[in-house]
This record gives C-alpha cells, structure tokens and sequence, in this order.
C-alpha cells in the first residue's frame, strides 16, 4: 500500500533511482501512447457493438422505423472510431508529456466523446440520407465514454506498474542541496506518482559541501546547461529558497534556449505544495494557499459517494446498532455514547460519536497504575487499558465503537475515508505538517487503520497521514474502503 521508499521525514537522504537498461525513453514512450490507441480502440468497438445489441436485439427504441442493417453499423464504427481517436488526440489524451489521470483525464474523455457524437447528430441534420437510430447515438456516446474511462483506469495502473519498474520516467536533477531540496527529492522518489527519475543535484554557489550531507552531486549551477544535455534532462526543478534571486534569474535565462521544463518550487516545502496554487491577480501570477486539498469536483464526488453511503449504513444497520447500545448500557453504567472534541477541515473543532468503551470512572482506574499514565502520555495508547470495559474491548478489537461516527460523516464532520482524527492538543505533534493534514477531513477509517491500527509509532502514524493527504484520490478510497478495511478490522490486528 505505501511505497517502502517513502521518508520518514524531510530530512531523510533522498532517493535517486539509476537509470535501467532497455529501450530509449522515446520509444518506451511511442509504445505506450500505440498501446493506449489500440486499447482505445477496442474499447470504441466494443460501445458501438453494445450499443447496436442494446437498440437492435433488445429492440429498445424511440423510433422503430430506422434502418436496423448490421453491415450499416458496421461500416458507420469503422468510419467514426477513428473520428473519436483523431478527438481523443487533439484533446491530449496521447500526449506523453500530458500529466493526467483521474478527474482531469476523465473530464478530458467526457468531453472529447460528447464532441463526436454531436459531429454525428449535425451530420444528421446535414445530410438528409443519413439516417441512423437516435437511441443508437446516445448509447454510443455512453457506452463509449464509460468504456473507454474504464480502460484509461486499467491502463493507468499498467503505467504504475512500469514506472515501478523504472520505464517511462522523466529524467531529472534538482538545482539546490538545502533543506528543501531534499525534501523535493524525498517526495518525487515515489515514481508511481511522480513519473520522475531523479538523477541528482545541482549546487548552487552558495553550496558549502559536508561530510554529512551523502547526496549525489552532479556539479554546480555555472555547469547546469552542459549535464541537463549531457544527461537527457527533460525537467529541471529549482529549489528557490537555494539560491540568491540574481542566480535564479540566471538559471531561467540559462535554460530558456535548452528542450527542458524548468520548474520552480513554491519556497513553502514545508506544505510539501499540497496547498498551494498558482493564480491570476490582474496581470500577476500569484501563489495561493488553498483552504481544501481537493478541487471542487473532487471534493463534491467524495462528499455524495460517502454521505450516500453513510446514509445507507445507518438504515441498514439501525437494529444492530440499537442492541450495542443496549449491550453497553447493561454492562457498565454510564452513557452509550462518547464524544471527543476533534478537529477537522480548516481546524474546526466538531464532537466525534464513538460507543462508550470506557468506565465512567476510566481516569480514577488509570492514576492508580503510574506506568499506563506515562505510557499513554509517551504513545496516546495502552495496550493494556484499566479504563476499558469488557463490551468496549470486544468493541475497540472489531472497531465496532466507531459505527455511530457514521453519523459525523451523514453532515459532512468526517470521511469515510481519511486521516486519522487528532484533538487540538495532539495537533502540536505534526507541527506545521498539520496545515496538511487539516485540508482534508478525517476519516473513519484510512492508511493508518489499514497499515496496523495501534502497533503503528506515532512517527508512523503522522508519515501515513500525510502519505494520505498528498496521494489522495477516488480509487485509493475504494481500494482502503473495500479491500483493505475488511480484512484489518476482521483479524482485530492492533487494535487496542
């Protein structure tokens, strides 16, 4: 789930990956963008296939008197797939240098398959001869735009795959050797992500060398033009707090005449550029700190999928939850429900539902055992808890005290996936990490539930969250949600 190669700090020594033996960058590259056409293409032909099924041999129509000719729809799908492929192009869904992926290259589908099938309906207005099935075209522009969302998902993780293995990675050297620097080259070592292959440092003038500091250095800033060609550097990123403003300026007038992407960082590596944007203001180019980690369209398909199914989980399991409320009521005296004041986007406190899994008198119990006190003070968790009662045991190992948080989750509080939650207090820990980790909502369950729950450090902990936060997307919450949360709560393992 989480790469190995992921630092724990920013200060970790950052990974550069060698370059592999095999096929030229150029011709890994031309590969995959024929075998993206080609999958394209299959997936074009199975829509219109489907789509003539769907009208013609399950006669579902709006008007029957249209030509229903196998052989007309035939030649009409050799005809207009390579009509959507010419699209799929001109819309950059080829281009290799194009960073796409999730929303951006499904909106980029959506719209490049709606073009077509409105080519289509023009031409049949413009041509009276050319009568095809109105319910036909509709379902070939459905068809077409699932089908073919589909395969770019499943061709994306044939990406990652190679990336993994070190094929279609930009190769790139970072300009500074400062904190920041490292940083960078901490975070794009996840290739998976970042499609980049770190090849090494530039020093700047400024750069004092240390023993202490291992990183592979490839020379300095004077020498920056001769190793980008020398080494087939396609992206130069600067670490702008490195260098002195005149030899920044240098650097872009250096680079302006060489085939390289020159990229800048926002100075602010302590955001670790999670929320951060670039914006007009008048004829400025700003930098602006965002209040969310996700852009609206993510955001707004997070929020229905997960207030949706909170909805569906409370309808479903109302019984259920009604007899751990009454198992918790006749064990211990007490209130069925707890509620813990945590923080959530932007810092805003909100009380957290949990089943009541403590006695009442939980912190009496614990002060008359010294070492639980400073264990807990030390890791926020006892292995061992005296405040805990016998129902909250079994419901802590199955996570079932957590249900009612699905409640936090109905008026948008909480995720159902996410971060882990934090108080106030606790926030003080991730230190200015936590402008990341408050971008998103909490959630619950997440890479630290999945990862082992309370057999976790607390450095670990805080490494998966912002692992979470900055890696975020639709399917990464499918596959914790689906696939990696069962298992973990059905084994109980660290929980505690």
């Amino acid at each position: 789930m989480i790469p190995k190669t992921m630092p724990l700090t920013s200060s970790r020594v950052p990974i550069v990956q060698p370059e592999i033996s095999g096929p030229s960058l150029q011709l890994q590259r031309a590969l995959m963008a024929g075998w993206l056409i080609v999958t394209d293409a299959a997936a074009l032909a199975a829509a219109f296939r489907l789509a003539y099924w769907v009208r013609f041999d399950l006669q579902i129509t709006v008007a029957p008197e249209v030509i229903e000719s196998p052989s007309t729809y035939f030649q009409l799908a050799v005809t207009l797939i390579p009509l959507w492929l010419l699209l799929f192009a001109l819309s950059s869904l080829y281009d290799p240098q194009a960073k796409l992926g999730g929303i951006r290259e499904t909106s980029r589908c959506f719209s490049a398959c709606t073009v077509a099938t409105m080519l289509v309906v023009v031409a049949t207005f413009l041509v009276p001869t050319f009568v095809v099935s109105r319910l036909w075209v509709i379902a070939v522009w459905l068809l077409s735009f699932f089908l073919v969302s589909a395969n770019r998902f499943i061709q994306r993780r044939v990406l990652y795959a190679l990336r993994r293995r070190g094929y279609l990675l930009r190769p790139a050297i970072i300009v500074g050797t400062n904190e920041e620097a490292r940083s960078l080259a901490s975070f794009l070592a996840d290739t998976q992500s970042s499609g980049v292959r770190m090849l090494g440092f530039v020093a700047t003038r400024a750069h004092q060398s240390s023993p202490s500091m291992p990183v592979p250095i490839l020379g300095r800033t004077a020498e920056v033009a001769a190793l980008a060609t020398r080494h087939g550097v396609e992206d130069v990123i600067v670490a702008i707090t490195a260098l002195p403003r005149e030899e920044l300026l240098w650097l872009c007038e250096e680079l302006d005449a060489l085939p390289v992407q020159l990229r800048l960082s926002s100075g602010l590596y302590e955001l670790l550029t999670t929320r951060v944007e670039v914006r007009q203001l008048g004829p400025m180019p700003l930098l602006s700190l965002l209040k969310l980690r996700l852009d609206p369209t993510e955001a707004l398909l997070k929020s229905a999928f997960e207030r949706t199914a909170a909805f569906l989980g409370l309808l479903l399991l109302a019984p259920f939850l009604a007899g751990l409320a009454i198992w918790i009521r006749l064990d211990s005296p007490g209130p069925v429900f707890h509620r813990r004041r945590v923080l959530g986007v932007g810092g805003e406190t909100f009380d957290a539902f949990k089943f009541r899994t403590m006695y009442v008198d939980g912190q009496a119990r614990l002060a008359e055992q010294p070492d639980a006190v400073a264990q807990l003070q030390a890791h926020h968790k006892l292995k061992v808890d005296p405040r805990i009662t016998k129902a909250g045991q079994f419901l802590r190992r199955y996570s079932l005290d957590e249900l009612p948080q699905l409640f936090n989750v109905l008026v948008g509080q909480m995720a159902l996936v996410g971060p882990r939650m934090i108080t106030p207090e606790e926030a003080a820990k991730y230190g200015r990490q936590r402008m990341n980790l408050l971008s998103v909502r909490p959630g619950m369950t997440g890479l630290w539930q999945v990862s082992g729950r309370s057999d976790l450090t607390y450095e670990e902990r805080v490494r998966i969250d912002m692992y979470y936060v900055r890696n975020y997307s639709l399917w990464l919450d499918l596959q914790i949600l689906f696939i990696e949360t069962l298992p973990a709560v059905v084994k109980g393992k660290g929980a505690y």
